[in-house]
């Protein structure tokens, strides 16, 4: 067997094997308190379930039309109206299996030998591992620790090239909490003027999920450019259904067709019963998602007071998302090193951030979607270790 040398550079995503060593050793007896994997904590709510499985017992068996069913497509642009501001036309929308497939999707789309994409570095890792696939130049941008991991118009803008096809944008950012600033954005969307050709993928997955006074900018809510963003979110985090794979996008006019084979092309169409449950979380009632947001709030302030108390450690307050993305240089460890060591001495899994770029060796990403129990107990241990 000779596999193509496209299918040699694709990446992973190094938290499943982190999950699974972090498995190991709770097999082995081993007390884990995961603060590695990005998924919330809490169950899909009742309602959505009950929705889910009505729609099980109502015959809904087969298959939906590839873009999604109406129903589901219409409250979409309806909660995008809500949130946003702006007016989307069902027939844009597609309702995916989770996240990925919009990246997957975009990236096919527009990457190729000799042309640039511009990706967040650090940054949710299928990103670069898509553009390297599709042979393209992945270009990272990265963000101020200094500016709690915000982006600079000006720095984005210097990347580009005549070459830049596509500008993947991620608010609040996985790995490191990082809000867009809308002085910024409105910026980078005024020098945007001058790059007509440039796309951008505007990845708004933890949309929802801002701290502090923090206000969601979408790239999709500006005139200029909404010809040329594709929009994706959905509802893994904000609904705690990461494991029922909802996702949808946004897609410009000249796009939506291509989006659209690629569909066909790949999984003819998402589960039925999931569109039904996805068209309930949206449309039911929400105070499920305020208390979760409240409560990864809460332990935001618990965990950032307390890894900025720990020796070597300093962590920038997150915006938005449910990560801290402390900076351990002062350890005298490297992410990778210091990670290793939480897990297989401390009992906490985590991840590197080399996991997430080359630039983030010295930091590891915490998830706080944990109680605030397993926080502070996961926090004494660490103490003890680089005590």
């Amino acid at each position: 067997m000779i596999p193509t040398d496209a299918i040699a550079r694709l990446g992973t995503e190094s938290a499943f094997s982190v999950l699974a060593r972090a498995a190991e050793l709770q097999a082995q007896g081993r007390d884990i308190i995961n603060l590695g994997i990005g998924q919330p904590d809490f169950p899909t709510p009742d309602n959505i379930v009950e929705a889910g499985i009505k729609a099980l017992r109502d015959g809904h068996h087969g298959y939906t039309p590839a873009k999604g069913i109406l129903p589901l497509r219409e409250a979409v642009a309806a909660d995008i109206h809500a949130r946003r501001g702006v007016d989307v036309n069902p027939d844009n929308i597609l309702i995916m299996p989770g996240g990925k497939p919009t990246m997957f999707f975009a990236i096919m789309v527009f990457g190729q030998p000799g042309t640039e994409i511009i990706y967040p570095d650090p940054g949710f890792p299928i990103y670069r591992s898509m553009i390297a696939y599709t042979g393209a130049t992945a270009i990272p941008v990265q963000p101020r620790e200094e500016d709690g991991f915000g982006y600079r118009a000006a720095d984005i803008l210097a990347k580009i090239t005549p070459k830049t096809r596509l500008l993947v944008l991620n608010s609040p950012n996985n790995p490191t909490g990082g809000v867009f600033a809308k002085a910024e954005a409105d910026a980078l969307v005024k020098g945007l003027e001058a790059w007509p050709d440039v796309t951008i993928l505007s990845d708004e997955i933890y949309s929802r999920m801002l701290y502090g006074g923090r206000e969601h900018v979408s790239f999709i809510s500006y005139p200029e450019i909404k010809d040329r963003v594709i929009l994706l979110d959905g509802w893994s985090k904000t609904y705690a259904m990461t494991g029922w794979r909802m996702g949808y996008s946004v897609w410009p006019d000249a796009l939506t067709d291509y989006a659209e084979r690629l569909a066909i092309n790949s999984h003819s169409c998402v589960n039925a019963s999931a569109q039904y449950a996805g068209l309930e979380a949206l449309s039911g009632p929400q105070d499920a998602v305020d208390a979760m947001v409240a409560a990864f709030d809460r332990r935001r302030a618990v965990i950032v007071g307390m890894l900025n108390a720990l020796p070597g450690i300093s962590c920038p307050d997150p915006g938005g998302a449910f990560y801290a993305f402390p900076n351990i240089s002062g350890t005298g460890m490297d992410g990778r090193t210091l990670q290793r060591l939480l897990l297989e001495e401390g009992g906490v899994s985590t991840l590197p951030g080399s996991s997430f770029g080359d630039d983030a060796e010295d930091y590891i990403r915490f998830s706080y979607a944990n109680s605030e129990d397993n926080i502070r107990e996961a926090m004494a241990r660490i103490e003890r270790l680089l005590s």
